[in-house]
């Protein structure tokens, strides 16, 4: 089906074809060029960090992100059940072991409490994912990653831009990986980003990302390596997207302003920022009061060519990650009464207005 309102779309200017049409003048079209390290300049500067390393993907960034920090097989990594599966995969890959923790009610991120109750001798690092655009409290994480000798990484693929208590997240953590998939708030396409300002760590990614390739030897590797390189194609996407993240970032925070508008009297709860943040918004997300609503709401929708998504399965219900029995109360709570609504840049007030008036008159037909 062609959606009128689709969930999510990219937002492209006269700038990007410039850039991807130098790079075919050039020839440079692969994993060298000047449009990757501009791209990497230009990203670690928006964020405030020394070094950032452009990848294909997101779930690549998380990879290597824990290759560097050298988990592995034996290690525990404590991660949100409610999260994108590139979170807990990346984890699996490594041979390391994803153990969940339930999410808070308010701010859907994950628990404090939960992380604490789940530390072991075998746990390794904390995966910190900010969940559709909202920081996790960082504070308390940070405290205790430092208190129990952790790593921290922060999964920022949905939180670009996002800030806890004035300073951008990505950079509470030992490293910050990030996404731009054509759904994310900047794209390349596909492609993603690794930050730290850790010289020795940014090394270590630089050097698994490129095949293992040695650093004064030519064509001689030194470590099991990957072909993690971004090409030169999507870094030019990438910088032309960055240059106009501020406008972006404020359209969208305008549009979820919208939805809270006119969703003030409809029996349904808007995912508000809490505490001190400032949230990013990557997507705008509502739940309905009973679960068995969500489904029949989505038909509604998408019959008014309206294009929804749910909000995460947790990951612990999944087949592969089910091996035990676990319960997380919120998440669950939380994964079956979730929509994730229209959000793209190009959403005028009068579409966000129809949206709403399509899920209001839902409510009505059903009483």
């Amino acid at each position: 089906m062609k959606y009128k309102y689709p969930v999510y779309q990219p937002t492209f200017s006269e700038k990007e074809k410039e850039y991807v049409n130098e790079c075919l003048d050039s020839t440079w079209i692969s994993s060298k060029g000047k449009f990757i390290s501009l791209f990497e300049e230009h990203f670690a500067r928006f964020n405030g960090v020394k070094y950032s390393a452009a990848v294909t993907n997101g779930t690549v960034a998380l990879h290597l992100a824990l290759i560097a920090l050298g988990i592995g097989e034996g290690d525990e990594v404590i991660v949100p059940t409610l999260t994108y599966i590139a979170s807990v995969n990346a984890i699996a890959y490594t041979g390391a072991t994803p153990v969940f923790v339930d999410s808070l009610s308010d701010t859907w991120q994950m628990n404090p409490i939960d992380i604490k109750k789940n530390i072991t001798h075998k746990t390794k690092a904390i995966l910190a994912v900010h969940l559709y655009g909202h920081p996790c409290e960082m504070d308390s994480i940070v405290k205790i990653a430092k208190e129990n000798d952790l790593f921290l990484v922060e999964d920022c693929a949905e939180a670009i831009g996002t800030k806890y208590k004035g300073t951008l997240v990505g950079t509470f953590g030992d490293i910050g990986t990030y996404s731009f998939f054509g759904n994310k708030t900047i794209t390349t396409g596909e492609g993603g980003m690794v930050i730290t300002n850790d010289e020795t760590l940014h090394s270590r990614m630089v050097h698994y990302k490129g095949q293992g390739l040695a650093k004064y030897r030519e064509y001689w590797h030194d470590v099991i390596g990957y072909n993690y390189r971004m090409t030169n194609i999507c870094a030019a996407i990438g910088l032309a997207q960055l240059e106009k993240i501020q406008s972006v970032l404020n359209k969208k925070r305008a549009i979820a302003n919208w939805y809270k508008e006119y969703l003030t009297h409809i029996p349904v709860n808007f995912h508000e920022e809490i505490g001190e943040v400032y949230h990013s918004y990557w997507m705008c997300s509502i739940l309905v009061n009973e679960p068995k609503l969500r489904d029949s709401l989505r038909q509604y929708l998408m019959d008014r060519k309206i294009e929804t998504r749910p909000v995460f399965y947790p990951v612990h219900t999944m087949p592969m990650y089910a091996s035990k029995y676990q319960k997380h109360g919120n998440a669950e709570d939380l994964g079956w009464r979730g929509i994730n609504l229209p959000s793209y840049p190009d959403l005028g007030k009068a579409d966000v207005k129809y949206i709403c008036q399509q899920i209001e008159n839902y409510f009505h037909e059903i009483r």
